[in-house]
């Protein structure tokens, strides 16, 4: 099957970014639709581990070619950071179960490969102008904190500050956000999401980790050190 991919360009036409909207955190940004797409497909073979955790390696190997299905128009943060800040036509609510649950295993599995790169990356990463040289406990508090302490609170659930920073926080929360995500599509929440739905902040919350782990990934000065 072809990968269903969405292109969203920024109101300006400064950045784009090409979205796999099926294998959630597989996204990538750029100057132009064009070199968003060559990012996208260079990054293929970087998501297989997220599939492959996901129990999904099978249907993964089994992809075919990227199938551009929609263009649109996203945010004026799309311009300035070349990331998709808007759900797509596709992405609509309430979701079936089949799909919350798929969308849910794909987050787990980015969840468990931060992990893992968190784990085994140098606490002091590679000097550049990403994140402003941001080290790798900065980076793992940085991706926690925006999760915890605001996407979880579109679907009803308030943490405390800094309530998911430590290791039983971090579980504790994480079993709460998929609680809250089920309520939400379950119309058991008091309130509903304005501009995002339930499937783009899933798709979201999986891109904000996988794409913090390949920066830990692409900043590790472990190899140097062993040298």
């Amino acid at each position: 099957m072809p990968v269903r991919t969405v292109i969203e360009r920024g109101p300006k036409g400064k950045r784009a970014v090409a979205i796999s909207i099926d294998w959630l955190g597989w996204e990538r940004g750029a100057k132009t639709a064009e070199l968003a797409l060559e990012a996208l497909e260079a990054y293929r073979e970087r998501y297989q581990p997220i599939a492959t955790l996901a129990g999904m390696a099978s249907d993964f190997d089994a992809a075919g070619p990227l199938d551009v299905v929609e263009e649109k128009v996203g945010t004026g943060s799309t311009d300035f950071w070349g990331i998709s800040f808007a759900p797509s036509a596709a992405e609509k609510e309430p979701m079936d179960e089949a799909d919350l649950e798929r969308g849910i295993t794909l987050l787990l599995a980015c969840w468990t490969f931060f992990d893992g790169v968190a784990a085994r990356v140098s606490p002091e990463m590679r000097a550049g102008p990403r994140g402003g040289g941001r080290d790798r406990d900065r980076i793992i508090s940085h991706v926690i904190r925006v999760e915890s302490e605001d996407f979880a609170r579109r679907v009803g659930l308030q943490l405390p500050e800094g309530a998911a920073l430590t290791p039983d926080g971090l579980r504790e929360y994480r079993d709460d956000y998929v609680k809250a995500m089920r309520a939400y599509n379950a119309e058991e929440v008091k309130g509903h999401m304005l501009t995002w739905t339930l499937p783009f902040l899933i798709r979201h919350s999986a891109y904000h980790t996988l794409d913090h782990a390949w920066e830990m990934d692409d900043k590790d000065l472990s190899a140097e050190v062993e040298a």
